[in-house]
């Protein structure tokens, strides 16, 4: 009798649990976890639907609620939209790049490249070497070191010139320009 009963509180047991589960998962699927994408509960947004959204709370608006627009299609296709710019600043002396943007410049024989505050330089090919005007020199910040005034810049490493009057120079002997990559302000003298 003892066996009997173990089965059937066994099978009863088993049967409730799921019919349990069964009606978890109907009352899951009505609170929108199994809901398709683009319903009015799970609506699907375009990029620049988002990128009005982030322009508009970082100039302090109010956030809009998203509206049910028609799938993009190659002729429904949103417009990009684009962040305002800043105007860039002039740069001094003979030459100058503000903001993000990297140019590419040759540095002859007898040259110097002075870097504007905050100038990054990367000397991608010849011999550099530091060039400072005050015992101060250049933070190397691949390798997490200062170089004074004269020491041989390294290639492919990242340079931050804090300041102005710093820069780099083409090293004494050589007869070969260097190819360094500047972003920020600088002169070429």
């Amino acid at each position: 009798m003892k066996t009997a009963w173990k089965v059937t509180m066994s099978a009863v047991l088993l049967a409730g649990g799921l019919w349990a589960g069964s009606m978890l998962n109907l009352t899951a699927e009505g609170a929108g976890v199994g809901s398709q994408p683009g319903t009015a509960e799970d609506p699907v947004v375009t990029k620049s639907y988002v990128d009005q959204q982030i322009q508009k709370a970082l100039q302090g608006g109010t956030l809009s609620p998203p509206t049910q627009a028609p799938a993009a299609t190659a002729t429904n296709a949103p417009a990009a939209t684009t962040a305002p710019t800043k105007a860039p600043a002039s740069g001094s002396g003979d030459t100058g790049n503000t903001g993000n943007a990297s140019e590419i410049v040759d540095v002859k024989p007898g040259q110097t490249l002075i870097a504007g505050a905050g100038a990054e330089f990367i000397v991608r090919a010849g011999k550099a070497v530091i060039y400072s005007q005050d015992a101060n020199g250049v933070a190397d910040l691949t390798d997490g070191v200062d170089l004074a005034n004269g020491v041989a810049a390294p290639t492919n490493h990242l340079l931050s010139f804090p300041r102005d009057g710093r820069g780099i120079a083409v090293q004494n002997g050589q007869t070969m320009k260097i190819v360094v990559m500047v972003r920020g302000a600088y002169t070429l003298k």
